[in-house]
């Protein structure tokens, strides 16, 4: 790859752009080193929805430098069939998502739920309505 002394040979108007460019694709080198780094029997260490949220994460990376790689080619991208596979990707991040906060959503109790209404709404045979004024109540003291 080059290095940032032949960006000299470019217009300073995109010099920036391109410098930019390089640390970018630098911090992804670094980040594509470090998954490849690891191995299968450490991320087996996750949970089944952590380890497809990875695989899916690292495979919609890939996808979109490939993408990118394209661009850099000439190629129209939404012409080529990385843009269905990215969809496709995106359609199971989805999924994973849905299920995430279906996960984390509030579940009923239909149990005590119905155990609280019964018992808000239950009135005993033995109880009298009394009212403040009515001759159930009793008398205060000092009266």
């Amino acid at each position: 790859m080059a290095d940032e002394d032949s960006l000299g040979d470019y217009p300073s108007e995109i010099a920036e752009y391109l410098t930019g460019f390089v640390s970018s694709v630098g911090s992804v080198q670094n980040v594509i080193q470090t998954l490849m780094s690891v191995s299968k029997g450490d991320s087996l260490k996750l949970g089944t929805l952590e380890q497809a949220k990875l695989d899916l994460m690292s495979v919609y990376a890939l996808n979109s430098l490939f993408w990118m790689y394209l661009v850099t080619q000439g190629v129209n991208p939404k012409d080529h069939g990385i843009k269905q596979e990215l969809e496709r990707i995106r359609t199971n991040m989805n999924r994973i998502k849905e299920i995430t906060d279906k996960k984390q959503a509030a579940c009923l109790d239909k149990d005590a739920a119905s155990r609280f209404v019964r018992n808000a709404l239950w009135v005993g045979k033995d109880t009298k309505p009394k009212d403040s004024m009515g001759k159930h109540s009793k008398p205060r003291k000092g009266n």
